[in-house]
């Protein structure tokens, strides 16, 4: 028999729990956010009795927040509001750069975040109340800067679909990233509102290697899926980018003018590339994810990262985060510059048309005529 005791926080990843049987997780360990001040840790009894191990399952609660936009003033995105209608992500992406936000909800980065995520079902109608508002002025929503907000849960939850018909009634700009397929479902909302010049999707494609992709992402679709999901919405009118992010040295980075030219083939009309970033509690699981399936590799990964982030695993400075700097990070940048002009891939994405907003006509509203 197993019980827990509360201690420190230990150097390293605990060990994983022997009750717990992980199927498709990223992680494999459940450590404590930066927050908390000690750390669960199994220890034996001396009982000696089995373990009753059971699957691991992912388990979705509700919250029902008062606003649902949230601002930033960051110098390194392109956009100044955007909308995440869940936290956590089953997807369970080992590098995922949303993991320490977990944090803030008490709970670990690890395999928390992709296992207890949190819906937010009352999304659509706190974004059209926000929206309505006389003060507001109108620019482009963005959707999945943290999480995806096509990840699993969303098939049977609907949550994305509710927003961007809010957005899509109120001819309201909106840009996507994502790599769940369930975007597909919402082709006629997401291409109506490209045909408006207000709809622009960002589709993150890492690898063209499925076990690879497997490993890494093991809840999201297969690259194969994903270049499919390019071309869909491609014939569907929807500007689509493509998302070489992010980038991983030894691993993933020799890909990239293939995953480049596989998406233009597919029909992405632009591109971007950032090299991977390990900020807070993702670089301990980074390199526990590496000892697990990549031994032979690990140390070769972290000292190319480390050349990229001046020493460090992770570089959080405004400027140089999303690029890294050094020869690494320079030469992976000229590469890709050098695949963006040989492939005819824009430099810039298009701009959306916030000049047509304006609220819903209402039932039995006299209908403009101009």
């Amino acid at each position: 028999m197993f019980y827990p005791v509360l201690m420190l926080p230990p150097p390293h990843l605990p060990p994983a729990n022997p009750d717990e049987i992980l199927k498709a997780r990223g992680a494999a360990h459940r450590p404590a956010a930066r927050f908390e001040p000690y750390q669960p840790v199994r220890e034996d009894d001396g009982w000696n009795t089995p373990p009753d191990a059971a699957l691991l399952r992912t388990e979705i609660a509700t919250e029902n927040p008062r606003r649902i936009i949230t601002r930033n003033q960051s110098p390194d995105v392109p956009f100044d509001r955007s909308v995440n209608p869940y936290r956590g992500c089953e997807h369970g992406c080992i590098y995922c750069f949303a993991r320490p936000s977990h944090a803030y909800l008490g709970l670990s980065p690890g395999l928390d975040f992709e296992t207890r995520i949190t819906a937010k079902p009352e999304a659509p109608a706190r974004l059209a109340e926000e929206i309505a508002r006389p003060a507001y002025a109108v620019a482009a929503i963005a959707f999945g800067t943290n999480t995806d907000p096509y990840q699993p849960a969303e098939s049977r939850l609907g949550i994305m679909r509710g927003c961007l018909q809010v957005l899509h009634d109120w001819n309201h700009p909106v840009s996507i990233v994502t790599r769940g397929h369930t975007i597909l479902r919402d082709l006629d909302l997401i291409g109506a509102m490209a045909a408006r010049g207000q709809a622009f999707v960002g589709v993150s494609l890492t690898t063209l290697d499925p076990a690879l992709a497997r490993q890494m992402e093991p809840r999201a679709p297969a690259p194969a899926t994903r270049l499919r999901m390019i071309r869909a919405l491609a014939d569907a009118g929807v500007a689509v980018r493509v998302m070489a992010a992010p980038m991983i040295p030894v691993l993933t980075a020799h890909e990239l003018e293939s995953i480049l030219a596989a998406a233009r083939d597919a029909g992405a009309a632009t591109a971007s590339m950032i090299p991977i970033r390990l900020p807070l509690e993702v670089a301990p699981l980074f390199r526990d994810w590496l000892d697990r399936h990549h031994p032979g590799k690990a140390a070769h990964v972290m000292a190319a990262i480390r050349a990229m982030r001046g020493g460090r695993d992770n570089d959080p400075r405004f400027g140089s985060r999303m690029r890294g700097e050094g020869v690494e990070a320079e030469l992976l940048h000229q590469r890709f510059r050098l695949a963006r002009k040989r492939l005819g891939f824009a430099t810039e994405s298009p701009a959306l048309d916030c000049s047509r907003f304006a609220p819903p006509p209402r039932a039995g509203q006299q209908l403009s005529l101009f």
